[in-house]
């Protein structure tokens, strides 16, 4: 009852904020990739108009009104609900001329009817879907149910409107047919309307160690090219998220060279294909935030094209994923497959979910000496500690609730940084390390 209440006064705050302030606002849905094409759409736009965004990953029906008001909800004492709630008053009876001129809102959908409920709260001019995967099928009784959720997100805008699709989902791309709002694409293929070509990974030689640096590419527009590099950062899920910025950008009127000189303000949030150094000389990538079957996948793909030194070994240390429902046990077997599939030297899997991922690598050919079986963060991270040595690359993905930051600590070269560099490293998180 109080939760609902709550609910109540916050979604009319929020919507009596946008009325009197009326901000471009940019919905970003999607089942991977919200909260980094946030981050690259926040700062690209920044540029030309004042932004607020998405603070952390509060996506949902109190996080959206939190975002329109402009606060962080991370704290839920009394205290500081008087202090969000005066801040409500303060905006709708006293004009902030410091007010965002476009709100970038990540959506979550996690059961049904979610983004119905967040689109009366804060109805998007601008509409971005990065992918439908295979996650949170625990709560939809099928992927079709899920696509036609992420769908409302399309459907609801207006006819002057931009609907931002990715040209690489099939699902998603079939969404132009349902909007009224005109349709910017963007993707690797062809078709894609903004695209990105001759992707590749850097690296660099550093005193006998190979050092991953992060990723160029080019993007593509109407004839025009521009280079990019997104250092710190690997795997497509980032050019992705840099492709959906350019899209906003040149929705809102920028030029492909606007777009590219922002670029470099596009700040990865942690635990997302983040490269880390690790102890030993190796180099970890940390996707600890969370993990679904698509973005397991595209994890262990980009660790296998991961340049290295000859005598480096790769090492996918994966955890459970969450919330797959009935679909739990096929998809932990499905991405022991790729693995296998893949040629990673080693397999390190993380909770009891993920010994499926173990049993379909090692039936599909990896050698059952390479592969290990840990029942906790804790465990898996000082096994490595004795395994890993010079130029290993590894990476390190699984759940939010498997907590597989505490391996990436437990490897870094300077746990001193991790507050900066890994996920879940403040409040009630930290409580149990």
């Amino acid at each position: 009852m109080k939760r609902a209440v709550l609910q109540l006064i916050l979604r009319t705050a929020a919507r009596l904020v946008i009325a009197r302030y009326k901000p471009i606002i940019i919905g970003v849905s999607g089942s991977v990739g919200k909260t980094t094409a946030k981050e690259a759409i926040s700062a690209i736009i920044g540029g030309r108009l004042r932004v607020g965004k998405t603070i952390q990953n509060n996506n949902n029906e109190v996080g959206v009104p939190l975002t329109v008001l402009g606060v962080d909800g991370s704290e839920r004492s009394l205290i500081k609900w008087f202090s969000i709630m005066a801040r409500a008053v303060r905006l709708v009876f006293f004009k902030d001329k410091r007010y965002p001129e476009a709100l970038v809102v990540e959506m979550a959908a996690d059961r049904p009817g979610d983004l119905a409920y967040l689109v009366k709260i804060a109805s998007p001019q601008i509409g971005v879907v990065m992918a439908v995967g295979r996650a949170h099928l625990e709560f939809f009784k099928t992927m079709r149910a899920l696509v036609q959720e992420k769908q409302t997100l399309i459907s609801c805008l207006p006819a002057d409107g931009f609907a931002l699709l990715n040209a690489d989902d099939a699902e998603v791309i079939a969404m132009q047919n349902k909007t009224r709002a005109r349709t910017l694409t963007y993707g690797f293929g062809e078709k894609a309307m903004v695209r990105a070509v001759e992707l590749s990974i850097g690296s660099e030689a550093v005193e006998e160690q190979c050092k991953l640096t992060g990723i160029y590419f080019k993007i593509v527009y109407k004839g025009s090219t521009v280079p990019v590099f997104l250092p710190g950062v690997l795997g497509r899920q980032h050019v992705y998220a840099a492709l959906a910025g350019a899209a906003v950008g040149v929705g809102v009127g920028m030029n492909l060279v606007e777009v590219s000189e922002r670029m470099h303000y596009y700040d990865a949030p942690p635990g997302r294909m983040r490269i880390v150094e690790g102890i030993k000389h190796t180099m970890l990538i940390d996707d600890t935030y969370n993990s679904s079957p698509t973005a397991a996948v595209a994890a262990v793909e980009t660790l296998a094209v991961t340049p290295c030194a000859t005598r480096a070994r790769k090492f996918a240390v994966l955890g459970d994923m969450l919330e797959l429902g009935p679909h739990t046990e096929i998809e932990h077997r499905e991405l022991g497959k790729k693995v296998a599939e893949l040629g990673i030297e080693y397999l390190y899997t993380v909770g009891e979910r993920a010994k499926f991922v173990a049993q379909a690598a090692a039936f599909a050919g990896m050698k059952e000496d390479r592969i290990s079986v840990f029942a906790d963060a804790e465990s898996a991270g000082k096994a490595l500690q004795e395994k890993i040595k010079p130029n290993d690359v590894i990476l390190i993905k699984g759940s939010q609730g498997m907590r597989m930051e505490k391996i990436t600590r437990e490897l870094m070269a300077e746990p001193l940084h991790a507050e900066h560099l890994l996920c879940r490293q403040y409040g009630h998180w930290l409580d149990d390390y």
